[in-house]
């Protein structure tokens, strides 16, 4: 296995579409009604949206691949939570997805350290990201990351309605990462 993390271009758009779709569904898809996992795959993910992201220069994504089939990928950007304490210039993990047959190889970590690395690279800020309220094991990883819960909100799925949870990380919070 050659795996390698890369920033996403342009040209990945259709990639990354088909990428997001095929992670969200293996990761959540038994949660939804086909119709409305069906229209949000549609909404959240289409080749135009995901081209629109990798072209504008505050947002960024990298792909896991392994021998150059991709199998993963983190993106972050500006944060857009509804958190009254988001400020300007504070930064978000937007998505953080490794396919089932590539996890606990440590490899969301890697792309973690890449998204984290980039959102700090004009100095300390705080970072924010929002998680399923009943993905215990995204919260134990974010929490070794110096992450803590400080809001919910409601995520749509179609017609269905996720509790999701705000987790914030302030400018020098600690971490236990290793």
């Amino acid at each position: 296995m050659a795996m390698t993390i890369r920033r996403a271009t342009v040209g990945d758009a259709a990639l990354l579409s088909d990428l997001a779709a095929r992670t969200f569904t293996e990761t959540f898809g038994h949660l939804y009604p086909a119709a409305d996992l069906e229209y949000f795959l549609r909404d959240a993910y289409p080749v135009e949206k995901q081209a629109v992201i990798l072209a504008h220069p505050n947002y960024a994504v990298w792909l896991l691949e392994d021998d150059g089939r991709a199998v993963g990928h983190a993106a972050a950007g500006p944060c857009g939570l509804p958190h009254a304490d988001v400020a300007q210039g504070d930064g978000e993990l937007k998505r953080l997805y490794v396919l089932a047959s590539h996890q606990n190889g440590g490899w969301g970590g890697k792309l973690f350290d890449a998204a984290e690395r980039w959102l700090l690279r004009g100095g300390p800020r705080t970072l924010w990201v929002g998680v399923w309220s009943e993905n215990f094991g995204a919260q134990r990883f974010y929490a070794r990351h110096g992450f803590s819960q400080v809001g919910t909100y409601e995520f749509p799925v179609g017609q269905v309605r996720d509790l999701e949870f705000i987790l914030r990380r302030p400018v020098g919070a600690t971490t236990d990462a290793v």
